[in-house]
């Protein structure tokens, strides 16, 4: 029976997506995870991998063509006769596009996926029932696993679509997971409490209830001790920093010999790699034996492809290539086993909860990445203060939300953004990408005392009224847990307000993979120096200081100064008169 290979979802307002490039071809033999294309599409470039194993029939659509989202891009059958008897491989866009969507395949890879479509069809069961795949779907750009904090169902009970299955957690949101189609909930994988990978498969629910009883018994669920990865290296939270690493001390690994043979494989024990890790690791012919021997420094010990290309220095440095040695790793990048209490001394240890610990591991992940540069310019708002102070009241008696500064602030940038593209950008290698729409981050404080920071979409096509009123919507929702995946995503630039806790400036880090971020103190009221008709006076006036933190890769200190500038200068020269609330 072929199994069809479709165009994935890869975000909730993705209708379509571009083949960029065929990585296998009719004949070859494909096995589960393997990547088989890359795409495009206006959010994320990604890669589409086998939902199962067996032989490549047929290209159904050709690289440089764009489908529609569940599109029939590919079929995968069980063996080569298959092949023979398939139709030509020369792909039709009309017979392409005519095909029956079927819901994508579960991606391994760390892609974005939308919750409410982000379950794989199986082959059907012997019954004639459907299985559908309830899988970790991609919760942002740096996601890369969640955590069940809880099930809403449990196995057996009967399911609507869309209805709430269960509620996740990572690092930028909280969350339901929706299930993709109605049926019953026949099987749950993935206990409470178990943090596990994006992609993987939590759960499953047939279309038809006769599937239930004809359900093999359920495999054990997966706890969170058997979901966490065995790491090589034993790593702890630092006390500094929150980074993970390994200890100094850590032992060699052991020599691994040529005889080691076996392909990479998406796990290993415990031990999961990633697409990306197996393809690198097939290309260079690394074994599974060297895989597993590898000190791993990413999320519980996996090993990353930092990890793999400083493994294949070493390894190619060394006679025969054979023997295997621990990558190399900064000293700064490893956790020092020095105590951090006086003997006898007291103190409560807090382990940190699972957002915190990401939050921190993002945080390190951006200052390794990006050479940070902070410039901080001086901005007077007084215009801004007293416009604020005349129409809050009317603004907040029709809007419904408050006139806070922040709307002026973004609306500025946004304007700047425009005229100064490089900073609306983001570095990956040698590329630069110039982005063609304005999103804005604002950082958000929510109750636990965590960040997130959602995004104002077309922020530079907004009113100031229309700013205002997005701002306190994606606040509302982000302290309440009700963002959807896509508000928190592709921002290409943030704003975080310190000055609400009367902080005066500061060195924000960047939210990756932008270039820059913008800081806004406390807005106070200072004597300042000002110019009338050649005589010097001492004048009261709400006065701000701006931080700009950028990217040194790509914005140096004169784009940098000319951009805040800018910025400065819509502000200060703010003129209520031609403003329209």
């Amino acid at each position: 029976m072929a199994i069809d290979v479709v165009m994935p979802k890869m975000g909730e307002s993705v209708q379509e997506g571009k083949i960029t490039k065929w990585l296998k071809k009719p004949g070859d033999r494909i096995q589960r995870d393997d990547v088989l294309c890359e795409i495009a599409t206006d959010k994320v470039d990604t890669e589409v991998p086998s939902a199962d194993e067996g032989i490549l029939i047929e290209i159904l659509v050709k690289e440089g063509e764009t489908v529609a989202v569940g599109t029939v891009i590919a079929r995968i059958g069980s063996d080569v006769a298959q092949v023979k008897s398939a139709a030509p491989t020369a792909p039709k866009p009309d017979a392409a596009k005519s095909t029956a969507p079927i819901a994508p395949p579960a991606p391994a890879t760390p892609a974005p996926v939308n919750t409410t479509s982000s379950a794989t069809k199986a082959p059907a069961e012997a019954s004639g029932a459907s299985r559908v795949e309830i899988v970790m779907p991609k919760m942002g750009e740096s996601v890369q696993e969640g955590t069940i904090t809880k099930w809403l169902k449990k196995a057996g009970d009967k399911i609507e679509q869309d209805e709430a299955l269960l509620e996740i957690s990572t690092d930028k949101v909280d969350t339901e997971v929706p299930s993709p189609a109605a049926g019953i909930l026949q099987e749950i994988l993935v206990k409470e409490g178990a943090t596990v990978a994006v992609g993987t498969v939590m759960a499953y629910v047939s279309s038809s209830t006769a599937a239930v009883a004809s359900t093999p018994p359920a495999a054990a669920p997966v706890s969170s001790s058997n979901v966490t990865t065995a790491s090589a290296v034993a790593q702890k939270p630092s006390g500094s920093n929150g980074a993970t690493a390994s200890p100094v001390n850590a032992p060699t690994p052991p020599a691994i010999s040529a005889a080691g043979t076996t392909p990479p494989r998406r796990m290993s024990g415990k031990r999961f790699y990633s697409p990306l890790v197996r393809t690198i690791a097939t290309t260079e012919k690394i074994s599974l034996e060297e895989l597993d021997a590898i000190p791993g420094t990413g999320i519980e010990g996996r090993v990353t492809k930092n990890d793999l290309l400083g493994y294949m220095k070493i390894r190619t440095a060394q006679p025969g290539g054979a023997a295997l040695g621990a990558p190399a790793v900064s000293k700064s990048d490893v956790q020092r086993n020095t105590p951090v209490l006086l003997p006898g001394e007291e103190a409560e240890v807090v382990e940190m909860d699972h957002i915190r610990h990401l939050i921190a591991e993002h945080m390190v992940m951006s200052k390794r990445t990006s050479p940070h540069v902070t410039a901080v310019h001086e901005c007077d708002v007084t215009k801004i203060e007293k416009f604020r102070a005349e129409h809050k009241d009317a603004f907040k008696s029709r809007e419904g939300v408050s006139l806070t500064p922040t709307p002026f602030f973004v609306r500025a940038v946004a304007q700047a953004l425009r005229e100064f593209p490089y900073v609306n950008a983001s570095v990956d290698g040698t590329k630069i990408y110039l982005k063609k729409h304005i999103n804005i981050g604002i950082a958000t404080a929510l109750p636990d005392g965590n960040l997130i920071v959602p995004v104002l979409r077309d922020a530079d096509g907004l009113s100031l009224a229309g700013i205002a009123r997005g701002i306190a919507d994606l606040a509302n929702r982000a302290r309440t847990r009700k963002l959807k995946p896509d508000e928190i995503q592709y921002g290409t630039f943030t704003i975080t307000n310190y000055g609400i806790f009367g902080s005066l400036f500061g060195a924000p880090i960047i939210n990756q993979p932008q270039v820059a971020i913008l800081g806004t103190g406390a807005i106070q009221k200072r004597p300042v120096v000002r110019e009338l008709e050649g005589t010097d006076y001492i004048i009261i006036r709400s006065m701000c200081y701006l931080s700009l933190s950028h990217d040194h890769r790509l914005v140096d200190g004169m784009l940098g100064g000319k951009f805040m500038s800018r910025i400065v200068e819509i502000l200060e020269s703010f003129d209520p008169s031609k403003e329209n609330l």
